[in-house]
């Protein structure tokens, strides 16, 4: 168990098995955090916050040393790439690009915005004194991620948490420890002071009690919507700072003058990559009513070309989903889809052509759907994509709206500028004309409505892990 930076033995001798999802086979097992060990690892952080030098350090010395990390990071690339595929089966050629691609360069683009933060600034105050306006680190963090991207998300709370000056506690997920551990032994490396960071692999009760300890000063989420509320009424209870990043259920929004083989291919990068299992993947895809089936040809075609198969083959394009009860809850929703009459176009809860074993399902597509069915306002999290029409683009924007959630969406059309326009009218925290929502390093991600609330990436997701202190100083006498 990785504690306060440093190897030390488990409290209980409870362990998590680690299985393939595309062979159904144990790849390894790994220590499961006990209530002690989160204990320990709090107190560890406590204790570097608030006595230890890495606070006090000023924005240049914590910068170098996420520098060296990022140095060691980008020398084992491919290993963690190959952890990766093997822990949640996502296919080596999006591992290799997106699981530990983008966490690469999320961090050389963190320390870009750490040298240019406010740290500090000056202003005149109304009273005539001087103020001292400081960001400083908001202290304990726990950092809590899901298993479908878990480098990304553990960056994405750990590097700018860091950077801030905070001490750390990781919770990765039990479908993804390996990648998690990995990232400490290069966190020993590279020689954080006693205590910055912890990890501890473990269920929802180690998670659970890790929200409520009252040594942590902000919990950082990304889950289920569900879970986020639970994890939100805790922190509530204490003033706890909190941010969340939940659930989406994000709309693509086709024009009439949009070319339908390039949407096709856009929204099948944005809407199936990971076998679904994003975010803030384009579920709902919004179709011009005159056009409408030549755009779910054009899906449709695209879809079936998808190769599917062993993850590890860098061919591979569309790997298993995670768990067994991930893949019955995919099945699911489409016998759902079909009972509430959404038309089969491509796809099944059958296992895939040529596969007889491992926790896969055929890329499916539905059209002729209804906004009000479960399939168009739930999250799946697969692949699994809604087609529905519209009339105008008033009713899209009011369709695309209506909805729980408020991560993400997108608009595909032959004029940007009409395509901004759509953008300004669909509440979402995220948007992206003509691409899935790209995740740009120097830009804020977070969602609204159901979607939580706080923001990633940016520097606001560097400010996340910051308090604001303004000193006043005037002349004595």
């Amino acid at each position: 168990m990785f504690i306060g930076g440093t190897w030390s033995a488990p409290s209980t001798e409870q362990t998590i098995e680690v299985i393939s999802p595309h062979t159904e086979s144990p790849v390894a097992r790994v220590a499961a955090a006990g209530p002690a060990d989160v204990d320990a690892a709090v107190t560890a952080a406590r204790k570097a916050f608030d006595e230890g030098p890495w606070p006090r350090l000023g924005p240049t010395d914590r910068v170098e040393a996420v520098r060296r990390l990022a140095k060691l990071y980008g020398a084992q690339r491919s290993q963690m790439a190959d952890v990766i595929t093997a822990e949640i089966g996502a296919p080596t050629s999006f591992a290799q690009r997106a699981q530990v691609g983008l966490p690469a360069m999320m961090m050389a683009a963190f320390c870009d915005l750490a040298e240019s933060f406010p740290w500090q600034e000056k202003r005149p105050g109304f009273y005539g004194a001087d103020l001292d306006i400081r960001r400083e680190p908001v202290g304990v963090v726990a950092a809590i991620v899901p298993w479908n991207m878990p480098q990304f998300l553990i960056v994405t709370k750990l590097i700018p948490a860091l950077l801030a000056g905070c001490s750390v506690v990781v919770k990765p997920a039990p479908e993804s420890p390996l990648d998690a551990l990995l990232l400490a032994a290069m966190l020993e490396e590279a020689g954080l002071p006693p205590g910055v960071v912890s990890v501890l692999p473990g269920d929802a009760s180690v998670g659970e009690r890790l929200v409520r300890h009252p040594g942590v000063d902000k919990v950082s989420f990304t889950g289920s919507t569900a879970a986020g509320r639970a994890v939100a009424a805790a922190c509530a209870g204490d003033l706890k700072r909190v941010s969340l990043e939940l659930g989406g259920k994000s709309a693509a929004i086709v024009l009439d003058d949009a070319d339908p083989g390039a949407v096709a291919a856009a929204i099948r990068s944005a809407s199936l990559s990971n076998s679904g299992q994003i975010c803030n993947a384009l579920t709902r895809i919004l179709l011009p009513g005159k056009r409408s089936d030549e755009f779910v040809d054009a899906l449709a075609a695209e879809m079936g070309s998808l190769r599917i198969g062993d993850p590890a083959d860098p061919a591979t394009q569309l790997g298993p989903l995670v768990a067994r009860r991930q893949q019955e809850r995919v099945r699911d929703y489409i016998a759902e889809g079909k009972r509430e009459g959404a038309r089969l176009v491509l796809g099944g809860a059958e296992l895939p052509d040529g596969i007889e074993r491992g926790w896969y399902v055929k890329p499916t597509l539905f059209a002729d759907a209804d906004n009000a069915m479960r399939i168009a306002r739930e999250e799946i999290f697969g692949p699994v994509l809604t087609a529905i029409r519209y009339h105008d683009e008033d009713e899209a924007v009011a369709i695309a709206n209506d909805s729980d959630y408020g991560l993400a969406g997108s608009v595909f059309t032959a004029d940007p500028a009409r395509g901004v326009d759509i953008a300004t009218r669909v509440r979402t925290g995220t948007f992206g004309v003509n691409q899935g929502y790209t995740m740009d390093p120097f830009a804020p991600f977070g969602g609204v409505k159901a979607s939580g609330y706080g923001r990633e990436l940016g520097a606001e997701g560097i400010e996340g892990y910051t308090v604001m202190k303004s000193i006043s100083t005037a002349a004595l006498g």
